[in-house]
Parts: C-alpha cells; sequence; structure tokens
C-alpha cells in the first residue's frame, strides 16, 4: 500500500471515530446529571445514582482525551508528519498505527512513558 493510500486511511479511520465520539457525547448530554431526590430512593439507590454519575463523568472525560489525541493525529497528517514519533521523529511501527491510529508515540518513547509515570 503507498503512503498516500495509508494516510487517506489513517484520516478515514481517525475521521470516523471521531464522529462516533460526537454521536456518543450527544447520546450521553441527552442522559445528563442524574438527579438525587432524596426523599424518593433509598441509600442504595442513592449510592448507585452517585455511582453511575461518577462512571458517567469518566466517561465524559475518556471520550475528551480521545477526542484530543485524535484531533493531534490529524494535525499531524495534514504537517506530514503522521507515523513519526512526537518524541524521537523515528517512524511508528505500521501495526501500531493500524492498532491505534492517533498513536504519538513509538513502542519504544511509549514504553519508557509508561516507565516514568
Amino acid at each position: 500500500m503507498s503512503d498516500k493510500i495509508k494516510l487517506k486511511h489513517a484520516r478515514d479511520l481517525l475521521l470516523a471515530r471521531l464522529v462516533e465520539l460526537e454521536s456518543l457525547e450527544s447520546s450521553a448530554q441527552s442522559r445528563d446529571s442524574i438527579e438525587l431526590d432524596q426523599s424518593k430512593v433509598g441509600r442504595l439507590s442513592r449510592m448507585d445514582a452517585l455511582q453511575q454519575q461518577a462512571m458517567l463523568d469518566a466517561n465524559r472525560a475518556r471520550g475528551r482525551g480521545e477526542r484530543l489525541r485524535i484531533e493531534a493525529a490529524l494535525r499531524r497528517v495534514d504537517e506530514g508528519l503522521y507515523g513519526y514519533c512526537v518524541e524521537c521523529d523515528e517512524p511508528i511501527a505500521q501495526g501500531r498505527l493500524d492498532f491505534d491510529p492517533a498513536t504519538a508515540l513509538c513502542i519504544e518513547c511509549a514504553q519508557k512513558a509508561e516507565k516514568d509515570n
């Protein structure tokens, strides 16, 4: 597969995931925050509602993080930097890009970053 075709394929995958995230985000917004009417629910129901709210907040944060990663990857495509590690400028393995088109680090830099955290 030529580099131009690989870039188009990566861009298409990234854009499709961005659309999917927007769809998930809009459906989550329609569910909005969970109200806690303590006069109508018992202790366990309140705990469930709080847990559901925490999970919803975590999912929203995860979605925002993924959106930022995708937008950064799309910028790298536009700038001709896609497929190169943002830390060491070495090429990122194609298998790694196939698995996660938004990845910004080669395996060595990713492992180093993981170790540092």
